[in-house]
């Protein structure tokens, strides 16, 4: 398989990495041939975190792969702030996954730049790290983070991680612009090793498969997590990683155009419905990525679409956060207005009238029903 390197940390990574969060979800014999396979075929990034079941994915780990140790990258992650609760979630998976070190370290999902603060400041996670660091039970601080990408980007420009891991996808690219705009470049410039995962949105994306993987494995990132919980997944996105071709900008616009996910209803973040007066609906419309990632379009979708929107919409709870910055926008939607003539700006068929009084009804929090 493909390697390419993380940041400045001089590791060779496999362009696809494993998850371990759905090895919760087989038994143990399935996973230690899941993770074996893996091996055998070229991978050598293993991730896993402490909150994964509990330690049960860190212990199946354990106890399928640690006779590999040598051959694979490790990682785990802690949601711990403190320095005294790190440290103690650090040992706990040292001893689940049977080893005495890890490559990463991981500081798992500071949405905000509050939490970011307090694992940097005093007696705080960061500093458990640095004691691992120095007697050889971490070798790396990394950190992770879902959706919009505050705390985990205040963390970059603050302190010198040496990896970062976030969602990259071309469903979420328009939900959360941020990662692929702000933050993967800000990695670049600073030489912080880049980590893809979420490829396939939580599962959203799962009729693009290969399309899905190409898009992100096509971004400036040393790896692509996924999460392989039957062979016939692992078989199918290695076989995308051994054959893959980095995506052109004129597949990428063609994915944007034509992906069902996407459709008529998610905004692309073009900007050019701006209207004369100077209304900008797409920065309403970028809140309701923040609300609910756009998933609901207020129309009747076939059981298995709904099924997946209601279970992710609000996968990274961040709807309050979405409606607490709408109530600050100076100009919202006005549900009584007719926006339907700025209907012919949009490149991909929006109606942005219906979107806008859709975002409204959930963004306003005021009792307006659509």
């Amino acid at each position: 398989m493909k390697k390419r390197t993380l940041g400045k940390t001089g590791l060779e990574l496999s362009i696809i990495g494993y998850g371990g969060f759905h090895l919760i979800e087989v038994p143990r014999k399935e996973a230690s041939n899941l993770l074996n396979t893996y091996l055998d075929r070229g991978g050598n990034y293993i991730e896993t975190a402490a909150q994964y079941g509990d330690g049960i994915s860190e212990r199946k780990i354990g106890e399928a792969v640690s006779h590999r140790r040598d051959e694979f990258v490790l990682t785990t992650k802690t949601v711990d702030r403190t320095r005294q609760g790190a440290l103690a979630s650090l040992e706990r998976s040292l001893k689940n996954l049977r080893t005495d070190r890890v490559d990463l370290f991981f500081m798992h999902e500071p949405q905000t730049v509050e939490e970011a603060k307090q694992i940097l400041a005093p007696g705080g996670a960061m500093e458990a790290f640095e004691e691992a660091k120095k007697a050889g039970k971490a070798r790396f601080a990394a950190i992770s983070g879902h959706g919009r990408p505050a705390g985990i980007q205040y963390s970059i420009e603050n302190h010198l991680y040496d990896v970062l891991m976030t969602g990259f996808n071309y469903f979420d690219r328009f939900n959360f612009p941020q990662a692929e705009e702000e933050l993967l470049p800000l990695c670049l410039e600073r030489g912080v090793g880049v980590l893809g995962m979420k490829a396939l949105a939580d599962g959203y994306l799962y009729r693009n498969v290969e399309p899905a993987i190409r898009y992100t494995l096509s971004l400036p990132i040393a790896s692509l997590v996924l999460g392989m919980n039957r062979l016939d997944q692992l078989e199918q996105d290695l076989a995308i990683a051994e054959n893959f071709t980095p995506m052109a900008e004129e597949e990428k616009e063609e994915l944007y155009r034509s992906a069902p996910e996407l459709g008529r209803y998610v905004c692309r973040q073009c900007k050019k419905c701006r209207g004369a007066d100077g209304f900008a609906p797409y920065e309403v419309f970028l809140l309701e990525g923040l609300f609910d990632r756009q998933m609901s379009d207020y129309s009747v979708p076939d059981p298995q679409t709904y099924a997946l929107q209601e279970r992710l919409k609000h996968w990274f709870d961040q709807k309050d956060w979405a409606r607490n910055e709408y109530g600050k926008l100076k100009q919202k939607g006005d549900p009584e207005r007719d926006y339907s003539a700025l209907n012919i700006l949009c490149s991909y068929g929006i109606d942005v009238d219906r979107k806008l009084k859709i975002a409204h009804s959930k963004l306003a929090g005021d009792g307006y029903l659509f």
